[in-house]
């Protein structure tokens, strides 16, 4: 009892958990009370004369307002929680997201899926339209990190086989959304391509890249991918694992190509003699060209199993149809047109193919790729004509007759020359690696392409330039048509049927002009070569985009038009 009634100094001290780390201790000056003006409140405190009653405003009216401030007309005090009295939750303004969520936007499942992932990769990300149907995966979700190596890897595969920058993308989203990562945005370069994942806006991204080392031209191995993708993307009729993707793609990657090394040798040589026809050469002329072409294919060979470069090979292949031709001249035939052997082949060798990927990755926005394909064709191109420079130069020093104005191409024969150009175009098929299925519909794409040619440019007396991009875009046109109906690649149909269009006779002439001091003739027709090159490319891209005009957008709005990339505008 007595301690219990003791004094402050007979109390024990209190601990810290006892009072405030803010409460000054004893013997300290206490500080002055704050006035009732000054007293800080929190922001999240309602403020006086507002209600905290979320039916005091709309329970029974505007006029059954209570508290301070209350009465009739006092709705402008009320909380900014609470709704506004002439809100009705069935018709609430379309600002709001509705109770049930936003409707899904489904793309229609007739169209092919690179129309359908080229669509939503125009859009924003905010409005794409959410995962359809995926591959079943593990109840852990899928593997974020195993399937964009397996997206990559599909890509490194389609971007090496020289699919555009676009379909690249196109390929590589439809793999990722197949499997749960809708959320992923693919980006490609010339030699890079990388992807990136991000679950939601408050998880990390997850970023793989992956580098394009070697190229390939290997027709019957990007069918085999796109068939894969294909695959992955019909969830509903095939089921693709992600451990039976990586098999298949392993088979892919392993398979030998379908011709044999003599065959392209062969076809390269018919390609070359076919091409010596289209421009007035004959059976001597056929025979001189395609052994050209063989021997520099050969020569070609040798060098890169030498390990130097690709502009040291299309250099030495160039070489030896020039050399041909020069030798013919020397020996004062006149029943032989040199100028006939080196064009064969020159169109054995220019490069069509990355000409046509690099203006459509150009039309299609893709600045960075079209700029790098374009180099490479100029660097290509370049060693084309320093090989054949070379040898005309000799030719003129040994007293070669090299006539430039020997420009005149019969008319007389065109069923011989529509024969020529779809033995041209089946040759060139060949050298792609094309499958034999494939074979057939691009030499008739050709046929129709030299059919179209020569009714503008030689009976119609139509500019050559502008009958070939003319040509061109019908041949984009069905092999766009071609390909949606194998759901495949339109590449195969297109890249050999340009063969035919390309400026081979111009190119001589241009380079025979430089070779005899006439410079001013020379840069012309090379200007001419380079006005065909660009008119077959756009051509093929312009019939391409035409020919989806014509087809079904997918969309869930009937008569929805098609997004087009705004990457040049500021709109």
């Amino acid at each position: 009892m007595v301690a219990e009634q003791g004094g402050p100094e007979d109390q024990k001290p209190q601990s810290d958990e006892a009072h405030s780390a803010f409460v000054p201790p004893t013997g300290v000056e206490q500080p002055a009370a704050p006035s009732e003006d000054d007293h800080p409140t929190s922001e999240f405190a309602l403020p006086a004369g507002l209600h905290t009653d979320p039916t005091a405003s709309s329970g029974s009216g505007p006029g059954s307002a209570s508290g301070p401030g209350g009465g009739p007309g006092s709705d402008a005090l009320a909380s900014a929680f609470v709704p506004p009295s002439g809100y009705n939750a069935q018709h609430q303004p379309p600002a709001f997201t509705p109770a049930h969520g936003i409707p899904m936007v489904r793309l229609t499942k007739e169209a092919p899926w690179q129309d359908r992932m080229r669509t939503m990769l125009r859009m924003p990300v905010t409005e794409r339209p959410a995962p359809e149907s995926v591959q079943r995966t593990d109840d852990s979700g899928p593997a974020v990190p195993r399937v964009l190596d397996l997206t990559l890897r599909i890509g490194e595969l389609l971007l090496a086989g020289g699919e555009g920058a676009e379909d690249v993308e196109a390929a590589m989203f439809a793999v990722t959304r197949s499997y749960g990562l809708d959320r992923s945005e693919p980006t490609v370069t010339f030699t890079l391509l990388s992807i990136s994942y991000q679950p939601s806006l408050v998880d990390d991204p997850v970023t793989a890249s992956r580098t394009v080392r070697r190229r390939g031209t290997d027709y019957t191995r990007l069918a085999a991918v796109f068939r894969l993708i294909d695959d992955i993307t019909t969830a509903e009729h095939v089921e693709v694992s992600l451990e039976e993707a990586y098999r298949r793609l392993a088979e892919i990657r392993r398979n030998r190509h379908p011709y044999p090394g003599w065959v392209l040798t062969a076809s390269a040589g018919l390609l070359a003699g076919s091409a010596s026809v289209l421009v007035g050469g004959g059976v001597l002329v056929f025979i001189v060209a395609a052994a050209g072409a063989m021997l520099g294919d050969r020569l070609a060979w040798l060098c890169a199993g030498r390990g130097l470069p690709e502009f040291y090979q299309f250099m030495v292949a160039a070489m030896p149809p020039a050399a041909m031709g020069i030798a013919l001249t020397l020996t004062h035939s006149t029943d032989v047109r040199p100028s006939a052997v080196i064009t064969g082949g020159l169109f054995a060798l220019l490069p069509g193919r990355a000409l046509v990927a690099g203006v459509q990755d150009g039309l299609t926005g893709y600045y960075l790729t079209a700029g790098a394909r374009l180099l490479e064709v100029m660097y290509f191109f370049i060693g084309i004509v320093a090989g054949v420079l070379l040898m005309l130069y000799l030719g003129v020093q040994l007293g070669a007759e090299l006539n430039p104005e020997a420009r005149f191409v019969p008319n007389d024969r065109p069923v011989l020359q529509i024969l020529a150009s779809m033995t041209l175009t089946l040759a060139f098929a060949i050298l792609l690696q094309q499958e034999r299925s494939t074979v057939l519909a691009v030499t008739l794409n050709g046929g129709v392409a030299w059919i179209i040619y020569g009714a503008m440019a030689r009976e119609g007396g139509i500019s050559p330039v502008a009958a070939t991009a003319v040509a061109a875009g019908l041949v984009g046109l069905f092999g766009q048509l071609f390909s949606r109906y194998h759901y495949s690649s339109s590449l195969p149909y297109i890249t050999a049927a340009i063969g035919p269009l390309l400026p081979g006779s111009a190119t001589y002439f241009g380079l025979l002009g430089v070779a005899q001091n006439e410079v001013d003739t020379g840069l012309t027709s090379l200007s001419t070569a380079v006005a065909t090159a660009l008119a077959i490319a756009i051509g093929v891209n312009l019939g391409s985009e035409i020919s989806r005009l014509f087809m079904r957008v997918p969309g869930a709005v009937e008569g929805a038009s098609r997004r087009a990339a705004k990457r040049t505008r500021g709109f």
